[in-house]
């Protein structure tokens, strides 16, 4: 038997195109495939076993900007669903760290910002809480890989090929091993891979 390990687990977690891709060119493609993945009833299910586990969310500049311009208002907006709802006051209330050289002043409230990844990572591992999740940050999640500091690797993939774009395993990713936890099959032909670090 092997020890268990101690201290938080940074869940890196992000949809992924066919072609691994967690944007298209130029993010022209945003529109499309993520926001009709994200709008399935699947999906958000499938995407609340994974953050109601978590208490800190990390966050690179851009995708914070991104989601307190338009989270705030989709929270309280009496038509949205409830499960989306939960999904913004857990977006309000969770701590939030972005990492940023540029970013001055961090409104959405619960947040803070950090300019030194991999210190600040290992910090909020030794400290007490629950799940340090890593929301859809393509360039933190590959920071975090290099570094040996993520424990989880969750993704939706979705039958999608955009023929290029960000992709989430750059060529400069140092070797590791993956042990498969769970597959889970969406109903619109996406598939969740949950994954955890081999030791």
């Amino acid at each position: 038997m092997t020890d268990q390990p101690t201290g938080r687990r940074v869940v890196a977690w992000t949809s992924l195109s066919l072609d691994g891709c967690t944007s298209g060119p130029r993010g022209t493609q945003y529109d499309t495939w993520l926001y009709e993945h994200a709008g399935h009833e699947q999906t958000g299910a499938y995407f609340e076993s994974i953050w109601r586990g978590a208490d800190t969310a990390l966050l690179g500049r851009t995708n914070y900007e991104g989601f307190a311009s338009v989270w705030p208002g989709i929270t309280r907006d009496p038509a949205t669903d409830d499960r989306t709802r939960a999904l913004g006051q857990w977006l309000d209330s969770v701590e939030k760290v972005v990492f940023s050289r540029t970013l001055t002043d961090a409104k959405w409230e619960n947040s803070r910002i950090a300019a030194d990844l991999e210190p600040t990572v290992r910090e909020l591992k030794a400290a007490p809480g629950r799940d340090i999740l890593v929301l859809n940050s393509a360039s933190i999640i590959q920071a975090l890989l290099r570094a040996g500091l993520v424990d989880d690797l969750r993704f939706a993939v979705v039958p999608t090929i955009l023929g290029g774009g960000l992709r989430l395993f750059s060529d400069d990713l140092p070797d590791s091993k993956w042990r498969l936890m769970e597959t889970t099959t969406l109903a619109h032909g996406a598939v969740g891979l949950h994954y955890s670090a081999e030791a």
